[in-house]
Formats: structure tokens, C-alpha cells, sequence
């Protein structure tokens, strides 16, 4: 999970400026911390939900949920 997160999700971000960080996996929810201009921005929800959750669902047994925490 976090090599994915690595070389697929975190170069995505960077592209904007931004990055994350994994805080965690419990019972099927990833929890991750947005840096940068992730932090805040009015878009994070939709990268977080159509990309970033999608993609470790797919990629990832077990994963039902990506969240971001503070």
C-alpha cells in the first residue's frame, strides 16, 4: 500500500505542489494526511475519492475506505 502510494499517487500530487502522508490501515480504512497545496484545497475530496481511494481499492485487498485526517 504505501509503494503505491509512492510511485503512483504522491507523484500525481506533486504535480500541484502537493503530497500526503499514510497515518494508517484499520478495519478497511486508510487514513492519509494531505502536505502542501493538498492541504485545504476545495479539491482534495474529489482526488481523494475518485482517485486516490479508487486506485488502492483496486490495487489493495482489504481497502474500503481512503480518509484524510488532520
Amino acid at each position: 500500500m504505501k509503494e503505491i502510494l509512492e510511485k503512483e499517487i504522491k507523484p500525481m500530487l506533486k504535480l500541484h505542489l502537493g503530497s500526503l502522508d499514510f497515518v494508517g490501515f484499520e478495519n478497511g480504512v486508510v487514513s492519509v494526511r494531505f502536505q502542501g497545496t493538498c492541504k485545504g484545497c476545495p479539491l482534495s475530496n474529489l482526488t481523494l475519492k475518485t482517485g486516490i481511494e479508487a486506485l488502492l481499492k483496486e490495487k489493495v485487498r482489504g481497502v474500503e475506505k481512503v480518509e484524510a485526517v488532520d
